[in-house]
Protein backbone atom coordinates (compact mmCIF):
# COMPACT_ATOMS: atom_id res chain seq x y z
CA UNK A 1 0.00 0.00 0.00
CA UNK A 2 1.30 3.70 -0.58
CA UNK A 3 1.18 6.29 1.70
CA UNK A 4 -1.20 8.42 -0.46
CA UNK A 5 -4.07 5.81 -0.16
CA UNK A 6 -6.38 5.77 2.86
CA UNK A 7 -6.06 2.87 5.52
CA UNK A 8 -9.91 1.93 6.01
CA UNK A 9 -8.79 -0.80 8.38
CA UNK A 10 -6.01 0.98 10.37
CA UNK A 11 -6.66 2.82 13.74
CA UNK A 12 -6.39 6.64 12.23
CA UNK A 13 -10.16 5.60 11.33
CA UNK A 14 -12.57 7.25 13.21
CA UNK A 15 -15.35 5.33 15.14
CA UNK A 16 -18.30 5.38 12.54
CA UNK A 17 -21.15 3.78 15.22
CA UNK A 18 -19.76 6.09 18.53
CA UNK A 19 -22.48 5.63 20.62
CA UNK A 20 -21.19 7.94 22.99
CA UNK A 21 -21.12 10.72 19.67
CA UNK A 22 -24.08 13.51 20.64
CA UNK A 23 -26.85 12.87 18.43
CA UNK A 24 -26.86 15.22 15.51
CA UNK A 25 -30.08 17.62 15.78
CA UNK A 26 -31.82 19.78 13.36
CA UNK A 27 -32.91 23.37 14.12
CA UNK A 28 -34.90 25.23 11.52
CA UNK A 29 -34.12 28.96 10.93
CA UNK A 30 -37.69 30.43 11.67
CA UNK A 31 -36.94 33.30 9.89
CA UNK A 32 -35.82 31.26 6.32
CA UNK A 33 -39.02 29.23 7.13
CA UNK A 34 -41.15 32.99 7.29
CA UNK A 35 -39.27 33.93 4.12
CA UNK A 36 -40.08 30.83 1.72
CA UNK A 37 -43.73 30.82 3.08
CA UNK A 38 -43.71 34.60 2.49
CA UNK A 39 -43.27 33.63 -0.94
CA UNK A 40 -45.48 30.90 -1.59
CA UNK A 41 -48.20 33.37 -0.40
CA UNK A 42 -46.85 36.37 -2.75
CA UNK A 43 -47.57 33.79 -5.25
CA UNK A 44 -50.64 33.01 -4.40
CA UNK A 45 -52.07 36.48 -4.15
CA UNK A 46 -50.35 37.69 -7.16
CA UNK A 47 -51.91 34.71 -9.75
CA UNK A 48 -55.25 35.75 -11.46
CA UNK A 49 -56.30 32.11 -11.53
CA UNK A 50 -55.21 28.87 -10.10
CA UNK A 51 -51.16 28.34 -10.78
CA UNK A 52 -51.19 24.70 -9.76
CA UNK A 53 -53.26 21.58 -10.78
CA UNK A 54 -54.92 19.36 -7.83
CA UNK A 55 -51.05 17.45 -6.52
CA UNK A 56 -49.28 20.37 -7.10
CA UNK A 57 -51.90 22.34 -4.60
CA UNK A 58 -51.75 19.40 -2.18
CA UNK A 59 -47.93 19.56 -2.15
CA UNK A 60 -47.51 23.28 -1.56
CA UNK A 61 -50.32 23.23 1.31
CA UNK A 62 -48.67 20.12 2.98
CA UNK A 63 -45.35 21.68 2.44
CA UNK A 64 -46.35 24.94 3.85
CA UNK A 65 -48.12 23.16 6.78
CA UNK A 66 -44.94 21.02 7.57
CA UNK A 67 -42.94 24.20 7.37
CA UNK A 68 -45.38 26.06 9.84
CA UNK A 69 -44.37 23.50 12.28
CA UNK A 70 -41.23 25.40 13.32
CA UNK A 71 -42.76 28.86 13.69
CA UNK A 72 -45.05 29.67 16.89
CA UNK A 73 -48.59 28.26 16.68
CA UNK A 74 -50.40 31.13 16.33
CA UNK A 75 -48.34 32.12 13.45
CA UNK A 76 -48.74 28.92 11.84
CA UNK A 77 -52.43 28.74 12.09
CA UNK A 78 -52.46 32.61 10.90
CA UNK A 79 -50.37 31.91 7.63
CA UNK A 80 -52.16 28.75 6.69
CA UNK A 81 -55.20 30.36 7.21
CA UNK A 82 -53.96 33.23 4.74
CA UNK A 83 -52.93 30.48 1.97
CA UNK A 84 -55.90 28.75 2.36
CA UNK A 85 -58.41 31.95 2.16
CA UNK A 86 -56.00 32.56 -1.14
CA UNK A 87 -56.95 28.98 -2.45
CA UNK A 88 -60.74 29.30 -1.98
CA UNK A 89 -60.23 32.65 -4.09
CA UNK A 90 -58.55 31.27 -6.62
CA UNK A 91 -61.12 28.53 -7.37
CA UNK A 92 -63.80 30.76 -6.65
CA UNK A 93 -62.23 32.53 -10.11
Amino acid sequence: MTRSQLDLFGTDQPELFDEEAAPIVYRADPDRIRRRIANMLAEVRAAQAMPWNTDELENRAYLLKQMARFLPEEEAAQLAFEFEQEVERLKAA
